[in-house]
């Protein structure tokens, strides 16, 4: 039986490598992007039943030749995994626009790009597309104008891609990660960051790389078949909460 394929961009580490481990535990192949080439063979070195695939999403170029070396190699798409992005914090008033335009490049053209690429191949197999947006996409915070917006952006682009596949047996679905324990979350987030993150999420931790993957990988699969047009928080329940003063809960 010929394995079904996923194609996840930002392959190379935390919620996508995680991603890419998860569908090979399950009988899936997998198809590796990333724009760091190095970190993508480092990655992808030690796995079997993986086709590396370096380039930039927010290419359109790159997003045809990406998404055609997938098909000719692998044989079709499956599922697409719109994980790569990049993140930037900062005042509204210091976000230049050079900054945000990368910002929307990387978030929101490269899904847009690659899930237009990927549609003829989608189409054949009635695959599956999950975007990765952000709880900063249905929340609004502090030092997130650029962040924040493109992932609310591509909330709306996954209920365009449902509405306009669906009739095609296309299924496009978003997941919104809350705090997740990557490497580099924890390298800048202070103990005091730590700390007010736990106070406000109900389940009181960080969410985890594989937790995250394990909300991707469902919404590609025939369990997830009737499921289109929704955004899941994988978030500890931080979209909840609101605002709240901790005083007030002890």
């Amino acid at each position: 039986m010929t394995r079904p394929v996923a194609f996840i961009t930002g392959a190379a580490r935390g919620i996508g490598l995680a991603t890419t481990k998860l569908f090979l535990d399950e009988g899936w192949q997998v198809a590796m992007n990333d724009i760091d080439t190095d970190e993508l063979k480092t990655a992808s070195a030690p796995l079997e039943n993986v086709l590396a695939v370096p380039g930039d999403v927010s290419d359109p170029d790159e997003a045809a030749r990406m998404t055609d070396m997938v098909t000719a190699t692998l044989g079709g798409i499956n599922a697409l995994v719109n994980n790569a992005g990049v993140a930037d914090f900062g005042p509204m008033e210091e976000t230049t626009f050079a900054r945000w335009k990368r910002v929307m490049a990387n978030n929101l053209d490269g899904p847009f790009l690659m899930t237009q690429a990927a549609t003829p191949a989608l189409k054949a197999s009635k695959g599956a597309i999950v975007n990765i947006a952000s709880i900063s996409g249905l929340r609004a915070s502090t030092l997130r104008i650029a962040y924040g917006t493109s992932k609310a952006a591509v909330i709306q682009l996954t209920l365009q891609q449902a509405v306009e596949l669906g009739e095609f047996g296309v299924r496009a679905n978003c997941v919104a990660p809350g705090p997740v324990r990557t490497k580099l979350a924890m390298a800048v987030h202070s103990p005091e960051i730590i700390a007010a993150y736990h106070d406000a999420l109900p389940l009181n931790r960080y969410g985890s790389e594989s937790e995250i993957a394990e909300a991707i990988v469902f919404l590609c699969s025939n369990r997830a078949s009737f499921i289109t047009g929704q955004v899941l928080a994988a978030d500890g329940g931080f979209e909840a909460t609101g605002i709240g003063l901790p005083a007030l809960r002890k």
